[in-house]
């Protein structure tokens, strides 16, 4: 079977976890994330209209460097000054070039709930997370079977935690909703072509039951995609490359959310 990109990724981080483990113990992220102030990123996606999840992202493996200049924390302030309902930090490093630290800092200069966006198979990443100020995780259902899938969203629960479940397709689908998922993230990227198709979200929205938060993510970069995403009924939409590249941010997001 051929490796995804998603395959990759995971097998060079599990390495780097177990690194990680050994410099940083358990005992210690629980006493940060224990004292932390937690918010609601579920509730901000609720209501009417689209809200917007605006994404602090400096590379992606199928586009290469996307903002060589990086202020994590200046892009975070335009993002929440300009009608964010949230803010996604990439802190995946060797594909991503992200970090914990924007996490960190990004935390403590706005106040609209943070989404670590990583690729997460352990639990020791959710307390990583919650550590380092997130108010959410992602967890991709590509790389997490059922049982597994079902434990972290258990345990992003008892931390006060929300997660977007990301799903490809409707086998996954079917999978984050056996596990519990409540808040749903759909990526309409292929993850063997990294084609985007935003009438992914149209054909897995018809099967999402009522009363779940639907995000719509990847390909989306004008105010017709939005529009669109209306018609398919989305509560959010996670947009990184079109707002990261966009020589103005703020005109560029008042295109998106008006």
């Amino acid at each position: 079977m051929t490796k995804t990109i998603l395959d990759k990724i995971v097998a060079d981080k599990k390495p780097e976890l177990a690194r990680i483990r050994r410099e940083v113990p358990l005992w210690a992220l629980k006493e940060r994330a224990a004292a932390r102030k937690s918010l609601d990123f579920a509730a901000v996606l609720r209501g009417p209209g689209i809200k917007l999840i605006a994404e602090v992202k400096k590379a992606s493996p199928s586009k290469g460097l996307l903002c060589p200049d990086l202020n994590p924390v200046e892009l975070a302030r335009a993002y929440a000054s300009n009608g964010a309902a949230a803010i996604s930090v990439l802190t995946e490093s060797n594909y991503f070039q992200g970090s914990l630290d924007y996490l960190e800092t990004i935390r403590q200069t706005v106040e609209i709930p943070l989404l670590r966006k990583d690729f997460i198979f352990d639990e020791y990443q959710v307390y990583e997370a919650a550590a380092y100020g997130a108010d959410a995780v992602l967890l991709i259902t590509a790389i997490l079977e059922m049982k597994k899938l079902s434990e972290l969203i258990a345990l992003c629960k008892v931390l006060r935690l929300g997660a977007l479940v990301e799903v490809h397709n409707e086998a996954e689908l079917t999978t984050a909703l056996s596990a519990g998922a409540e808040t749903i993230g759909i990526n309409n990227r292929d993850l063997n072509t990294f084609k985007t198709d935003i009438d992914t979200t149209r054909r897995l929205r018809l099967l999402i039951p009522e009363g779940k938060i639907i995000v719509s993510e990847s390909g989306i970069s004008t105010a017709a995609d939005i529009e669109k995403m209306k018609e398919y009924k989305v509560n959010a939409v996670l947009v990184g490359e079109a707002l990261v590249t966009a020589k103005d941010i703020p005109s560029k997001m008042r295109d998106l959310l008006q």
